[in-house]
């Protein structure tokens, strides 16, 4: 068959301007309603840890807790302006993690292992955590199977595009086989809306995830505004940088939403962000 359409040319990639949506808002949103919160960042980019503004490039982190050299208690920190808000940061050597776990016995439980002994340790100093947010690359190798296998919960914010439910496909088949396999009890949970504009593309995907989970869904898209996007430039989340913009009142109400759903316990939400498959938020 001939075919006389001409190829496009590619010439190039270009970084987006935006970044990837990470769960630093909704965490920080859940601590100032006064819950016990506490994000690991098992992104070798270490986005979350920017945008909660903590060190992150030459202190020890999760990477350290992976490989046995610390605990999460050793290295958790404050997050500045939130009084019981906590990250277990990144850094430079998460990168080599994913290689570095492949000999190790037990290799998918060593997350698992650290968050219960913390969950053990506050608990003997009647200290409660009400959500552990697992921040996890897109990639799904063994940072993402860890962060499955500790959890008690998945909730993906998902872009409103196309890609979005292409990686999605993928995501859900890694969840069954761990859910199989490693955590039987593990819970698809909660979908949120991230980056959304009022256009056709934008709306097809959200009708596509009210279509297939109308349960989990929870049905306030966070908008794509330049608040949002600035913030973690400024080391901060949107709902300091800017409390009273869209994006920041999305995110609170989304916070409010999510903690009705259940009462306050000790959970581990493990957050996955997907927009092209392979690429790294």
């Amino acid at each position: 068959m001939d075919d006389s359409r001409e190829t496009k040319k590619v010439v190039g990639t270009r970084r987006l301007k935006e970044p990837m949506p990470k769960p630093a808002s909704l965490a920080a949103a859940l601590s100032m309603g006064g819950l016990n919160v506490v994000v690991i960042d098992l992104d070798p980019q270490g986005n979350a840890s920017t945008a909660l503004g903590v060190e992150h490039i030459d202190n020890a982190g999760i990477y350290e807790v992976l490989m046995g050299q610390s605990t999460i208690a050793q290295v958790a920190q404050k997050v500045p302006g939130f009084p019981s808000l906590e990250c277990v940061s990144s850094n430079t050597s998460l990168a080599q993690a994913e290689i570095e776990l492949v000999p190790m016995v037990a290799r998918e439980m060593r997350l698992k292992e650290a968050i219960e002994t913390l969950i053990a340790d506050r608990a003997a100093q009647s200290l409660s955590i009400d959500y552990i947010f697992i921040d996890c690359p897109p990639s799904l190798g063994l940072l993402t199977i860890n962060a499955f296998t500790a959890a008690k919960e998945v909730l993906i914010p998902i872009q409103c595009e196309y890609y979005s439910l292409e990686g999605l496909s993928q995501l859900l088949k890694t969840f069954e086989l761990v859910k199989k396999r490693l955590n039987p009890t593990l819970k698809l949970s909660t979908f949120v809306l991230t980056m959304y504009n009022n256009t056709n593309l934008a709306n097809d995907v959200a009708n596509e995830i009210r279509k297939h989970y109308p349960n989990e869904l929870i049905d306030i898209p966070i908008p794509r505004t330049v608040r949002v996007s600035e913030a973690p430039g400024f080391k901060q989340t949107v709902m300091t940088y800017d409390p009273l913009s869209p994006g920041a009142i999305a995110y609170m109400s989304v916070a409010r939403q999510l903690a009705e759903r259940g009462k306050p316990f000790d959970s581990n939400v493990v957050s996955i962000n997907y927009k092209r498959e392979g690429e790294i938020a």
